[in-house]
């Protein structure tokens, strides 16, 4: 037993000992991404193997096909109908130009219809005629109106030779103003209107005059100068 434990104690004993090649680890890596890779492809094999024995892959297959033809006929459908809206919009931009200038025309019309009313029964007024004086020459119509709250007079007038192959005349037409101002008799002193007029057969004029502050027009004469002589002459009253 002595000798036992005195070998024990001066003998080296233990497990034996196996040296081996320690293995890199990227090369661990590649190896276990390898068996892993192996591993889900065979997964994936045994799955498609599955629906295929299950006749699943068929199926979906065919519902994929006819998920695209419908989807192909959807856009189609949404093509056209952009085409039909962008045909539609282009129609209705070109009605609503078509409207815009049948409007204008319908405007300028009403506007034409409205002058040539005034112009009959501005001529409508002409018979009988006004007298005149001197020669050959008239005037007729006149018309004044008192505008703005009385501060305008708007006037018009038609001057006519009422002769056939009538010479021309070359003159002057004057617009006198008469009336009251500041209560007193007032008379438009230069004329309100002085303007050369040249005409053969007949001539309309009209025109806009600013009254003076605090005057109240009563009458209204127009006169037709030639050579510094009245031609023509006529009166009109306000009240």
């Amino acid at each position: 037993m002595r000798l036992r434990r005195l070998r024990r104690r001066f003998v080296l004993t233990g497990p034996r000992l196996a040296v081996r090649r320690a293995v890199p680890w990227p090369l661990r890596w590649l190896a276990a991404a390898l068996v892993l890779g192996l591993s889900a492809a065979v997964a994936l094999w045994a799955f498609e193997f599955g629906k295929s024995l299950a006749g699943l892959d068929a199926g979906a297959r065919q519902e994929l096909k006819y998920l695209r033809t419908e989807s192909r006929d959807l856009h189609a459908q949404v093509n056209r109908m952009k085409e039909s809206a962008t045909a539609a919009e282009s129609l209705r931009a070109t009605e609503r130009a078509a409207m815009d200038a049948l409007a204008e025309r319908l405007r300028q019309l009403e506007a034409d219809n409205r002058s040539l009313r005034d112009d009959l029964a501005f001529f409508e007024k002409l018979i009988p005629a006004s007298s005149s004086k001197g020669g050959a020459m008239d005037i007729r119509g006149l018309q004044a109106e008192l505008m703005g709250d009385g501060v305008q007079l708007r006037w018009q007038v038609l001057v006519i030779q009422p002769m056939r192959s009538a010479p021309e005349f070359k003159g002057q037409l004057e617009l006198l103003l008469a009336g009251l101002r500041d209560g007193k008799p007032w008379t438009s002193d230069p004329p309100a209107v002085a303007r050369p007029l040249q005409l053969q057969q007949y001539r309309r004029v009209e025109g806009v005059v600013q009254l003076p502050e605090r005057a109240v027009v009563k009458t209204v004469t127009v006169r037709l100068l030639q050579d510094g002589s009245v031609r023509a002459l006529q009166t009109v009253n306000l009240e």
